[in-house]
């Protein structure tokens, strides 16, 4: 994550499918608007915001419900200008005082490692692919700085336009558009805001915590 976009570090690096849902830890939840200006502005450094909490906290399946039915959204997705050489994104009013992010890929982008701390959360295809990278394993949350991965803990997919998952707290990933040519689209949402991100390098089966992002440090 850097404060180049929106909570995701650059890095060099079907009908109505059935959204992908990850087995959370278990202390963590199971496993993540029509006026397009009351939906959020086009920027470049936004700090997340905390909404309150006088309203009910929002379900990772009612984020899923939210990215989805946004994703959808043919005339939002296609407000979001596009450019080709970095990513651009809109800030959405998420369900519950989530916070929720439209988001454009160019080729070859992606995130790096990284978690969204005590944060649960979902995103969905609009358009184009993105490939994912997580880790099937639950990690300590404090105290180290290099972890040693089992063997066997690597999972991948590549979602396409329409296809989403959801992820409870602590899902260490990276989200890659590996297209060469094509950009990709997603809608992202988080609850609560987020409070962190940890970003990690990753050599072989050694995962190398680097630095922790509050958001004072994306403005």
């Amino acid at each position: 994550m850097s404060a180049s976009s929106p909570f995701l570090p650059p890095s060099t690096s079907e009908p109505a499918p059935t959204p992908v849902v990850d087995p959370s830890p278990a202390d963590s939840p199971p496993a993540v608007e029509t006026d397009l200006a009351a939906r959020g502005t086009v920027g470049t450094d936004v700090a997340p915001v905390d909404r309150g909490t006088d309203v009910p906290a929002p379900t990772v399946a009612e984020l899923l419900d939210f990215v989805r039915r946004t994703a959808e959204d043919a005339a939002l997705v296609a407000s979001l200008p596009l450019d080709p050489e970095g990513r651009t994104w809109l800030r959405l009013d998420g369900p519950g005082g989530s916070e929720a992010w439209l988001i454009s890929w160019p080729p070859g982008t992606g995130t790096g490692w990284h978690d969204h701390a005590e944060s649960t959360g979902a995103f969905t295809i609009a358009a184009g692919a993105l490939r994912e990278h997580s880790l099937a394993a639950r990690l300590p949350t404090d105290g180290w700085k290099t972890l040693e991965l089992s063997e066997g803990v690597d999972r991948t997919r590549l979602l396409a336009t329409g296809q989403g998952r959801a992820f409870g707290r602590h899902h260490v990933h990276e989200v890659l558009n590996e297209s060469g040519h094509e950009h990709a689209v997603s809608v992202h949402a988080y609850y609560p805001p987020l409070p962190r991100i940890r970003r990690y390098s990753r050599s072989g089966a050694v995962l190398r915590l680097e630095q922790t992002e509050r958001p004072e440090d994306w403005q």
